[in-house]
């Protein structure tokens, strides 16, 4: 006789414990995790992009060692000297190697994209798991801020914020990091909204378990892939934001690099020396790509509707 189908089944125990998930229900999820990072692999574009983004992250974690001078080191003797077997980058108005200042300069700009990702997702996405849960008063609060910060364009709401709070990568992480919350405040409230309707919720609920326990332990894993899309995609966006606060005077302060702090000084010498400005630009141009790149590769391969 042919076996039954089986089939997948998650719900609390009536003493609130641990959900009951059958066989075939814990392996279904490995399964889609194995699917999911197939089609991730069989996408191009997807692995170039977490290629650039490795090479980008290796570079910036040994950067003491890959850099083949000191990056604030000034020489008068080779100021402004065109690309060479001694520097393969050129060196910029002080005499500093160019390719130096741009390895240094991937841990600024890296760590202004991650840093003040990570602040708006520690922010935003419990301030919309609890919009998105409870709703009523709650929901209205929170929502009317998301909206009135969205009102605000990101970049203008990051140099207003950089502007108040003072020049630095440490003020400027935090105001992209405020300016990028409303949009994983808005994401998590969503995703909230469409799964505290579903059974299991529901049931939990009936059962007794607190509101803290269900959404920490059923509404929370649920949201987090189209949490982790949005975050990578917003990494892109906020290293080019870092790169036009410290084009600005808002970011890096001289003489630390970072790539848009050689932009802004490459600007007064784009006919003498176009090298200054060519490849801190190739650098943003290429990372915020591969991280668009990758964003869109784990967004196909974390979509629900691909796993099933």
């Amino acid at each position: 006789m042919a076996a039954l189908p089986t089939t997948s089944t998650a719900s609390p125990t009536p003493e609130g414990g641990s959900p009951v998930t059958t066989v075939a229900g814990a392996e279904r999820l490995p399964r889609r995790r194995h699917r999911g990072l197939r089609k991730f692999a069989r996408n191009r574009a997807a692995v170039a992009g977490a290629v650039i983004v490795a090479f980008a992250v290796i570079v910036a974690i040994f950067a003491p060692w890959l850099s083949p001078y000191d990056p604030i080191a000034t020489s008068f003797m080779t100021v402004r000297q065109a690309p060479s077997a001694l520097h393969w980058f050129g060196t910029d108005e002080l005499g500093r190697d160019v390719l130096a200042r741009m390895i240094f300069g991937a841990r600024a700009s890296l760590a202004a994209g991650v840093v003040s990702v990570g602040i708006a997702v520690i922010v935003g996405v419990p301030l919309g798991l609890l919009a998105g849960y409870f709703g009523r008063w709650v929901d209205a609060i929170i929502s009317r801020l998301a909206d009135a910060l969205l009102s605000i364009p990101f970049l203008i709401l990051a140099i207003a914020m950089a502007a108040f709070l003072g020049a630095s990568l440490t003020n400027a992480m935090i105001a992209i990091g405020v300016s990028a919350m409303p949009r994983f405040v808005r994401l998590a409230r969503a995703q909230a909204l469409t799964v505290k309707a579903e059974e299991y919720v529901e049931g939990a609920r009936a059962i007794g378990l607190t509101d803290t326990r269900i959404i920490v332990r059923y509404i929370l894993p649920n949201v987090l892939p189209p949490i982790i899309v949005q975050a990578s995609l917003t990494v892109a966006t906020a290293i080019i934001a870092e790169a036009s606060l410290s084009f600005l005077g808002l970011g890096q302060l001289p003489p630390l690099p970072s790539w848009g702090s050689m932009l802004n000084t490459a600007k007064d010498f784009v006919e003498q020396a176009p090298w200054m400005s060519i490849f801190p630009g190739i650098a943003i141009f290429l990372t915020v790509l591969g991280f668009n790149l990758l964003g869109d590769g784990l967004r196909d391969a974390l979509d629900p509707r691909e796993q099933s």
